[in-house]
């Protein structure tokens, strides 16, 4: 059995999951690595005492601390160690977490606070030989690898353009949006970057973009904001149908095209189908990944690579828009 450390007892961490029924999916690293049977969640580390002993009780963990020092680990205790702690502490809990010598850390996104950070990290797992999982969750999502390789395979003939949108900082929900993006069409270029708004975050607002793909696909992300409610949707335009993601994939609309039977000679599109997404599946599955990575050496859906491929794109799309909008930024000062 794999010894989990989870680092950071918040939402993500198992928060989400404590609030869920026990027969509902997994959305948390707590609530996938319990219902895995090949892992036992060993200590957790919070400085938020209540949180931190709400999340003990929750998840059934032995041990305990505010933090890694008074945790007292030696290196070898844990097989696999989760970052859950918020984005500025990466840094000092991913170096902590290479010291103490486990075979793989699972993190969440993005993996430090700056692109050039996260590049440092990487190369120190590499050459500790620790491996990385980036919980870049819709690489594990089986509706939207379903999606991918329908689109490769030209089922859906070319991809005409895209739109998108997104709340809550480029780099940090924004950060899914670009990783998508480039799962479903490859390498992406920014065209052009509009006003920032910070809706969340004081150091990420969310950004809107156009950006192209190599094979010249237009790419259109626009914004929401945060404060109003969270909006997660991508649209892909393509040659046989329109395909949309809705709520974050935990549903899809389909429309396909079919002869018109009104206007004789005309192509439109169906009436959309709704079917459920594989978003509420991801964390089962990358808790299986994980352990299939463990055991054969079987490769991570999400890695380091993606995921600085994911903070470059999301850094450049900020920078041109903090350059060129410095005064007319929305929302927070």
């Amino acid at each position: 059995m794999y010894r989990v450390l989870i680092i950071g007892c918040g939402d993500i961490a198992g928060g989400f999951d404590a609030r869920r029924s026990a027969a509902s999916p997994p959305l948390t690293h707590a609530g996938a690595f319990a219902r895995d049977p090949r892992f036992q969640i060993s200590a957790c580390v919070d400085p938020a005492p209540d949180r931190r002993a709400a999340f003990r009780k929750r998840w059934n963990v032995p041990a305990s601390a505010s933090d890694l020092g008074t945790l007292l680990a030696k290196a070898g205790d844990y097989d696999v160690i989760s970052i859950c702690s918020p984005t500025p502490l990466h840094e000092e809990h991913f170096t902590a977490a290479l010291a103490l010598k486990p075979q793989l850390i699972f993190c969440e996104k993005p993996v430090s606070s700056t692109a050039a950070t996260t590049e440092n990290l990487i190369s120190a797992a590499r050459r500790a030989n620790v491996k990385l999982a980036v919980n870049y969750t819709r690489r594990w999502d089986p509706a939207v690898l379903r999606l991918a390789a329908e689109l490769r395979s030209g089922e859906w003939g070319e991809v005409r353009s895209v739109g998108a949108v997104y709340t809550k900082g480029v780099v940090h929900n924004g950060g899914h949006l670009i990783d998508l993006l480039h799962l479903l069409l490859g390498e992406l270029q920014v065209v052009t970057a509009g006003p920032p708004r910070f809706d969340f975050w004081r150091e990420d607002p969310s950004v809107p973009a156009l950006l192209r793909s190599r094979g010249g696909v237009p790419v259109q992300i626009m914004i929401g904001d945060a404060r109003d409610y969270s909006i997660f949707e991508v649209t892909l335009i393509t040659e046989k149908g329109v395909i949309v993601m809705l709520d974050g994939g935990r549903s899809w609309a389909i429309r396909r095209v079919e002869d018109s039977n009104v206007f004789s000679g005309y192509r439109v599109l169906s009436a959309a189908d709704t079917i459920e997404g594989g978003f509420d599946l991801a964390m089962s599955r990358a808790v299986a990944n994980i352990a299939g990575a463990l055991v054969d050496q079987e490769a991570l859906a999400s890695s380091g690579t993606n995921a600085l491929a994911a903070q470059r794109l999301c850094e450049m799309i900020r920078s041109r828009a903090l350059s060129s909008c410095s005064h007319s930024s929305e929302g927070l000062p």
